[in-house]
């Protein structure tokens, strides 16, 4: 299971960016972590800019290293732009598509909802996180989980979050997932061409 273990506000505070959810540290502490952090960082070399995207978008979205490289090739081999191509595959994913509609959180929560076998994909229970979604598959949770408490609190919350490229049903707790989105409907700070120059060197 692919999953970062480690101190989460170290890592949003490294990229000034709530990567596993809202932090109150980041208001707290708008500077890196480390006895340096409230020093002048050196000038940062184009290498170092190009790691440091990649790491964000690997944490954003709860990849491994090897994991997410191989989603990279993957997304090399596509026809059209490889770095829109990465971020495709990336919102094509089953847990992020989970954390879109509302039904967790983070998108942590909602790779424990389909590791548990919470969630359905076209009616049968899928426990992969990254099983890849087509356009018009149904993400639905599973019947005996509807009344979780942990998936009703979150979908109390959902009126924030609406996508263009997804459709909900509150009522039978069924989404729909109509289309890869586009680049410019995709929500998160992300330079995807640094990552492509990383790869590409």
């Amino acid at each position: 299971m692919a999953r970062y273990t480690g101190p989460k506000t170290k890592i949003a505070r490294r990229f000034s960016e709530p990567i596993f959810g809202p932090s109150k540290a980041l208001n707290k502490k708008n500077y890196p972590p480390g006895q340096h952090g409230r020093g002048r960082r050196k000038k940062q070399s184009e290498y170092a800019i190009q790691l440091m995207e990649k790491q964000k978008v690997k944490y954003l979205y709860g990849m491994l290293e090897k994991q997410f490289e191989n989603l990279f090739h993957k997304a090399a081999t596509m026809p059209g732009i490889t770095g829109e191509n990465l971020l495709s595959l990336l919102e094509s994913r089953l847990d992020n598509t989970i954390y879109r509609l509302g039904v967790a959180p983070t998108r942590r929560a909602a790779r424990q909802l389909v590791l548990h076998k919470h969630i359905t994909v076209n009616g049968e229970v899928v426990n992969i996180a990254s099983y890849k979604l087509r356009p018009g598959d149904l993400v639905g949770v599973r019947e005996k989980s509807k009344s979780l408490e942990a998936i009703t609190t979150s979908l109390s919350a959902r009126n924030a979050r609406a996508f263009s490229w997804l459709e909900w049903d509150g009522k039978e707790m069924v989404g729909k997932f109509l289309n890869a989105p586009a680049r410019d409907l995709i929500p998160e700070k992300i330079q995807e061409q640094l990552i492509v120059e990383l790869y590409s060197k």
